[in-house]
């Protein structure tokens, strides 16, 4: 009996160990199987996230459309243009010191604008477009950007700016009041301006607008491209803020004459 329980005490220490190592082999296993329930869980929920981002997308897309449809429109949607508040296109050449000036047609203007020139358009429902490669561009410099606007709603008041590059995914929209930035945004790889409190038409067109120095996150598969989205609909925040040169129909292009011209050399971009 003795050297049974010898044989017995001998054992007990290897039946531990075995016990431990099925416990630890069990821990492992569950462990795997919640990590892997876990990624599974995370992976549908991405999934069910894009396609959800992607229906949403799909229909503010379609009922965004629905603003710009338009009947005979005459000129696709300038890369920079200004909207200026006023019924007077001599005011607005003036205040430019637009250079050989001439009356012209909007086809005559909008060739001239691609010349380097600028077109100042007759009124249309209360403003006046001025649109021409001659421009500030903001992705150049947004400084100079910057004080030919305010320059410019000194003498004419109330004056918007919109540059969307479409190749580049740069974009831009400004609005100043007598002198003073209202709301202001830039995009060229990174926020150059941000100033003002987003105004609701850019809520409401899901604009994103990062901070200065804000570092965008990595755009993933099936995401929709923020910086591409707001170029797009740089025409859409124009047509609530003011006119969407491309909604332009060729009737109201027939009615009246705009102004072609050079801008000064000191004024230029």
């Amino acid at each position: 009996m003795l050297a049974a329980l010898g044989d017995a005490a001998e054992m007990l220490p290897a039946s531990r160990d075995h016990s431990l190592m099925t416990v630890l082999l069990i821990l492992v296993l569950s462990l795997a199987l919640v990590l892997g329930l876990v990624t599974l869980l995370m992976a549908l929920h991405f999934l069910r996230s894009s396609r959800l981002e992607r229906q949403r997308e799909f229909e503010h897309n379609r009922l965004l459309s629905r603003e710009r449809r338009f009947q005979s429109a005459i000129l696709s949607v300038p890369s920079r243009w200004l909207a200026v508040r006023s019924e007077d296109p001599h005011a607005v050449q003036s205040a430019l010191g637009l250079l050989k000036a001439r009356r012209c047609s909007w086809e005559e203007g909008l060739s001239a604008a691609h010349e380097q020139k600028l077109f100042i358009s007759p009124p249309v429902d209360g403003w006046i477009l001025v649109m021409g490669f001659s421009l500030p561009e903001p992705a150049h410099d947004v400084d100079k950007c910057f004080h030919f606007i305010v320059a410019l709603s000194r003498k004419l008041g109330r004056v918007q700016f919109f540059s969307a590059n479409r190749a580049a995914h740069h974009h831009a929209w400004v609005e100043a009041d007598q002198g003073r930035i209202q709301r202001a945004y830039a995009w060229a790889g990174q926020t150059l301006w941000n100033q003002g409190r987003m105004t609701k038409a850019e809520i409401d067109l899901r604009l994103h607008c990062c901070g200065y120095g804000e570092v965008p996150e990595q755009i993933a598969f099936a995401q929709v491209n923020s910086f591409a989205r707001n170029t797009e609909r740089v025409p859409l925040l124009a047509s609530r803020w003011s006119v969407d040169p491309g909604s332009i129909s060729a009737r109201t292009s027939r009615e009246a004459q705009g102004i072609a011209g050079e801008l000064s050399r000191s004024r230029k971009a």
